[in-house]
């Protein structure tokens, strides 16, 4: 679908955008409580969903801040839960490569998971379409905006909220909604039946370095079968 104005592309990427909205905000208010249970203050909680906007490295990095983990680890493990943004970068890059280095920074800081995807299904070609920095736009804006209101709202609404309603299980349960849909395929599969059992052979490894070696080993292993069947080709 071509556009003939800008105004139609943008309010296409709005209409395209909005059902994911929800999801985003109720992920954003789980991380959110998680922060405040995690030990951080208000003022932490708050400064971190602003400048690090990433759910699945927030939860990941939580243990090991209450844990009082070295730094270098909780970086690391941040780095390696977010790999995948690198791929997405990748695939953004030859779209907006004539932006500057400013312009293309703040876009990769607000561009996320399904930002990438409805982007990539309107423009999978790189010569393909007009209006495409708006579009992005368009969609980056307001899942950015449901994540943040969502995650303020856990924050504030954290300390209010008692132990016994198990918190820790509900953040388990969002990580699955998000990870069970990416679960597509033998290679998947494969990675994170390893990254499992890893995890748990390694559990008792100080600072929860078993996490870290649990991922390492799922994107290693889905690697080498990708690149197996690649060949086979």
């Amino acid at each position: 679908m071509s556009f003939q104005t800008e105004k139609e592309a943008v309010q296409h990427a709005l209409k395209a955008g909005a059902p994911t909205l929800f999801g985003i905000g109720a992920w954003g208010l789980v991380v959110g409580v998680a922060m405040i249970k995690a030990g951080l203050s208000v003022p932490q909680a708050l400064g971190m969903t602003l400048l690090v906007f990433a759910g699945s490295a927030q939860l990941a990095s939580l243990p090991l801040i209450a844990a009082h983990a070295p730094l270098w680890v909780i970086f690391a493990t941040a780095l390696v839960v977010n790999l995948r943004f690198v791929i997405f970068s990748a695939i953004l890059a030859p779209h907006f490569a004539h932006l500057p280095l400013r312009t293309r920074a703040w876009l990769g800081f607000l561009t996320g998971d399904v930002s990438v995807s409805l982007f990539v299904q309107q423009y999978p070609e790189l010569e393909n379409g007009k209006y495409k920095l708006s579009y992005l736009k368009a969609l980056v804006f307001p899942n950015w905006t449901a994540w943040q209101i969502g995650s303020v709202a856990g924050i504030l609404a954290g300390s209010q909220v008692p132990e016994n309603w198990g918190l820790g299980f509900a953040g388990t349960l969002a990580i699955l909604c998000v990870m069970l849909p990416l679960m597509i395929g033998r290679i998947a599969a494969a990675g994170v039946l390893v990254a499992g059992v890893v995890s748990l052979t390694l559990h008792a490894l100080p600072y929860k370095l078993g996490l870290l070696c649990a991922v390492l080993a799922g994107v290693v292993v889905a690697m080498m079968l990708e690149k197996k069947g690649a060949n086979r080709e």
